[in-house]
């Protein structure tokens, strides 16, 4: 384990030197922070939590009211989802983290839907599992599944699919049919679905019920399928570290015991702050989506102007993520002349 975890810290290390982040004309743009602080409400439910004494442990699976309002949230967004399922997390990596700690074992086949936040690829090699990268394709800047070759990619042998959509960096989402074929082929498979949608709210498309596309739309119950959320993005929340999963029943036991060895719970306040959010989640994230848009339709277009870059409008997600045609010597020559 030491030694998986200093290749990958080593290998985090290329990345940053290669990236050439250090230097003073290098932006990081890989945090998937906003720029505005929490809404007052919510701070202000954080803080009336804390004048009044809650500052114990809590159950942990979550408060019973916090998790209450999230079955309720969930079930506004997709069909309904019992209470039991819902397991509070201390923030959305934290929520995906113990997805693969409950899944993975050493030596399992993990496929891996790329490009993607480097967490994900690094959790499961955390692990000891071995990870196979699945890229996405991208046709003059707009990012698209090669749905069959994944397919392929995922066989009997492979314990584990993890995929975020909408995708952070790329802003791809998975269409509802996409997810459909999938799940069909992993219950094939035997193959468990790790999904990422923390994103699900930041999507440009209109839809019925404002949001992107989701697994929990298509699953059974019992379905080999853990959804990941978190509070950062759609509420405004990243410094809170509050997020939840989605579970089967025959995963309930094991995560709530996993929580108690990794954080023991969520610090109440936190949940406070939680169900304040909730409960005006109708003027927050509108409010947040809606800005977000605005930015990327200024950008977008401002990059589409630039010689040799190829972008499209992202569906979803806080990016722009484009391809960069590298200039051979006869059109650098040519523009010269």
């Amino acid at each position: 384990m030491r030694q998986v975890i200093q290749n990958l810290e080593a290998s985090k290390i290329r990345e940053v030197a290669n990236a050439g982040i250090g230097r003073d004309d290098v932006l990081a743009f890989w945090f998937g922070e906003s720029d505005e602080v929490t809404p007052e409400v919510i701070r202000e439910a954080a803080i009336e939590s804390i004048r009044s004494g809650e500052t114990f442990y809590a159950h942990n699976m979550g408060l019973r009211e916090l998790r209450e309002a999230i079955a309720g949230y969930v079930g506004s967004l997709h069909p309904a989802v019992d209470v039991s399922r819902i397991a509070v997390t201390s923030g959305g990596v934290n929520a995906l983290m113990l997805g693969v700690q409950a899944l993975v074992d050493a030596g399992d086949e993990v496929v891996v839907i790329t490009p993607v936040w480097p967490n994900l690829v690094a959790q499961p090699r955390i692990m000891g599992a071995r990870v196979r990268c699945v890229p996405l394709v991208a046709k003059e800047g707009e990012w698209t599944l090669d749905l069959q070759g994944l397919l392929a990619a995922i066989t009997r042998e492979t314990k584990l699919l993890v995929v975020n959509a909408p995708n952070n960096p790329t802003g791809w989402t998975l269409t509802q049919d996409e997810q459909r074929a999938i799940l069909d082929h992993c219950r094939r498979t035997g193959t468990w679905i790790l999904a990422d949608e923390v994103y699900e709210r930041l999507y440009f498309e209109p839809t019925p019920r404002a949001c992107a596309p989701s697994f929990l739309d298509v699953a059974l119950e019992d379905d080999r399928l853990v959804v990941a959320h978190s509070f950062s993005k759609s509420f405004l929340m990243t410094g809170w570290r509050l997020g939840w999963l989605v579970l089967p029943p025959a995963l309930v036991d094991g995560v709530a015991k996993l929580i108690e060895f990794n954080t023991s719970c969520a610090s109440v306040f936190t949940q406070r702050a939680g169900m304040a959010a909730i409960a005006h989640s109708q003027e927050i994230t509108p409010r947040v989506v809606a800005h977000l848009k605005a930015c990327r339709d200024i950008l977008v277009p401002l990059l589409a102007e630039l010689p040799r870059v190829r972008v499209a409008s992202p569906r979803g997600g806080m990016y722009a993520f484009f391809r960069l045609e590298r200039a051979t010597r006869a059109t650098a020559a040519k523009r010269a002349a």
